[in-house]
């Protein structure tokens, strides 16, 4: 909370002074304006606090770093001695009280590598499409006196600043714990080893982001670049935590891996800038696989920052000239589309009200980016959990081997399903469309009768378990073709059908139990809300999602009886909580408040809902918002 001003008198006012302004120059200004977009864009900071995103992501990108540094201090200075498992790189049972073996110093160095390559990677990846100018650059910053070279330099340092930012953020609060949690023998190469590998591995995942974007945008161009755009940040969002979540795997593999410095350790650059770190922290005493992974490390760098250069003014300069050209739309008839459409509106969606919504969210989910990305993002999350669930790396005879988990692919049906409709609830509850939701408003009321606001509502539900049933269908598949032969049993096929058609109908239920606003239409709430408990929410339900998903299989495979069982409860589940879903829906129709702020855009275009009015006329009072006398007479004389 920021401090109030203080309150003076005037004379102590006046004694002041004029209050002058900071002078900046023309640069400053776009400067300032590019980094304030970094934050305050829709996707971003939808309410358009910019400041509070701005401390909340500088939160969440130094916290983990620091409290695995904090974690490290008993590790490095224990009470008793401890023991450790022994194998062919343990080499003792126990230890005095002193520092960890050497492979265990070197995985925990890999941590702080692999973050600070992840977190400036997804940084750079949500950032996106803010990295070139757009249609609101073209039309505000074009027509004034602003010299086109300067405008490049303004968005280039602001890029520049950026990665610096997050580069800071990231790294520098562990360094500073990290120093007595470890207690280093030679602090200097200690200092010099961290800070340039995690440095380095951050600095290089910014640079390869900004250089695929710029080859492809040079190369493609915007319009076929839009095509691949949401897909290339999915896989890249996926890549980047899944090497983030598989770090507990990699862990007990990377002595075989430097050692044997094979194919995967000379191309993953976390390896190289390890060998950064292990070479200026160790000298000349280091393995000689240290140093050929650093002249990698250092090389790649300067590669992909070289791409950077030459491509980025290209692909700048075709952008803003596709943006003033713009595209030429031809229409196309998408016959598979229609013949689709023509089914959902036949089989699924039978009234004009769950059409009208259905095809609504499908449009609205095409044509609008912004949404999709978040989508993209918690396409994401849920991928690189399943990889990181499923596969399994040992080593056998100095050699590593990758095997698939049973209990991992049992997993995985919960996992896609939960992050699916998780994914979609955000995407149907962020707000944004409210200068188009008063048709809604104006058609139907508001809030509408009880019956068609049921329809409405159950016609994102509809949409949303229709998606997530496809891609669990799609999981199960993959599943079926790289499961272990005990897994393909038809009892097993049959009971993880039943546990995936289950976990997406109630899990859809439960994620859209207190929805009542139509999708897209959400209102912008007063209050910000409160990140930590959301992620609490995340973090309490998820893993009872896990567990039913992998516990489930088993326990129906003993019976035939419990297939009819389960089917049963699953069917029971979804009525009780449909009947509760109706008495939301109800209880919100009858206690509306019509002075709330998300009723003002529509009085302000003149279109003032009237039919709430004559809703009022049975049961309840007529709002202050009914300023016509004639209807208000009318009303009354109902009465």
């Amino acid at each position: 909370m920021m401090s109030e001003p203080e309150i003076l008198p005037l004379r102590a006012q006046a004694a002041r002074g004029q209050v002058r302004e900071p002078e900046r120059s023309q640069f400053v200004h776009l400067l300032r304006h590019f980094l304030e977009r970094f934050f305050n864009h829709e996707t971003a900071s939808p309410d358009g606090d910019a400041k509070t995103r701005i401390v909340q992501v500088a939160f969440a990108a130094g916290l983990p770093p620091f409290v695995v540094a904090m974690y490290l201090w008993p590790v490095y200075h224990p009470l008793w001695p401890v023991h450790y498992p022994v194998n062919e790189y343990t080499m003792r049972h126990s230890t005095l009280p002193g520092p960890p073996p050497y492979w265990l110093q070197v995985n925990h160095h890999f941590f702080f590598v692999i973050y600070s390559f992840v977190a400036v990677g997804i940084a750079m990846v949500f950032e996106w499409d803010l990295f070139f100018p757009d249609l609101l650059d073209l039309f505000v910053l074009k027509p004034l006196p602003i010299p086109d070279l300067r405008l490049f330099l303004a968005r280039v340092s602001a890029i520049a600043l950026l990665v610096g930012g997050f580069l800071f953020d990231a790294n520098v609060f562990a360094t500073v714990v990290l120093v007595p949690a470890i207690d280093p023998p030679n602090l200097p190469r200690f200092l010099a080893g961290h800070i340039l590998a995690t440095g380095g591995a951050g600095l290089f995942a910014a640079v390869f982001v900004l250089a695929l974007q710029g080859v492809l945008v040079a190369a493609l161009g915007e319009r076929l670049f839009r095509r691949i755009s949401l897909l290339l940040q999915g896989l890249l969002i996926g890549a980047l935590l899944m090497m983030l979540l598989l770090f507990p795997v990699f862990s007990g593999v990377v002595p075989a891996l430097v050692q044997s410095a094979g194919t995967f350790a000379r191309w993953c650059p976390p390896f190289w800038f390890l060998g950064v770190y292990e070479r200026l922290m160790e000298g000349p005493f280091a393995l000689s696989i240290y140093t050929q992974l650093a002249r990698t490390g250092c090389i790649a760098t300067l590669m992909v920052a070289a791409v950077v250069i030459l491509t980025y003014p290209l692909a700048y300069l075709r952008r803003t000239r596709q943006l003033i050209e713009g595209a030429t739309a031809y229409p196309r008839g998408n016959w598979l589309g229609k013949v689709v459409s023509g089914l959902v509106n036949r089989a699924i969606v039978r009234s004009p009200e769950q059409r009208a919504i259905f095809h609504y969210v499908t449009q609205t989910l095409l044509r609008v980016s912004r949404y999709r990305i978040y989508l993209v993002f918690y396409g994401g999350v849920g991928l690189s959990i399943v990889i990181s669930s499923v596969l399994r790396i040992s080593v056998v005879h100095h050699q590593v081997r990758a095997a698939i988990s049973a209990s991992g692919l049992r997993a995985s049906i919960g996992i896609v399903s939960f992050w699916t409709i998780a994914g979609l609830r955000v995407a149907f509850l962020s707000p944004g469309n409210q200068q188009g939701s008063w048709i809604f408003h104006f058609v139907h009321g508001r809030p509408p009768e009880i019956p068609t606001a049921h329809k409405q509502l159950s016609a994102a539900k509809i949409w949303a378990l229709l998606f997530a049933a496809i891609l669990t269908g799609v999981a199960c598949l993959i599943a079926c073709a790289i499961a272990p032969p005990g897994l393909l049993t038809w009892r097993a096929v049959i009971a993880q059908l039943l546990v995936a058609t289950g976990l997406c109908l109630l899990l859809n239920d439960f994620f859209f139990l207190h929805v009542r606003t139509i999708a897209f239409t959400g209102e912008p709430i007063d209050e910000s809300p409160n990140l930590a408990i959301a992620l609490a929410k995340y973090f309490t339900f998820f893993p009872i999602v896990v567990w039913l998903s992998f516990a489930s299989g088993p326990w129906i495979e003993h019976a035939g009886w419990r297939y009819i069982a389960i089917a049963v409860g699953i069917s029971l589940a979804h009525w009780l909580i449909e009947l509760r879903h109706r008495e939301v829906v109800r209880q919100y129709c009858l206690f509306f408040d019509p002075g709330d702020r998300g009723n003002s855009f529509h009085l302000l275009l003149d279109l003032r809902d009237y039919g709430v009015c004559w809703q009022n006329a049975e049961n309840r009072p007529i709002p202050d918002d009914c300023e016509n006398s004639v209807l208000q007479e009318s009303v009354v004389s109902k009465k």
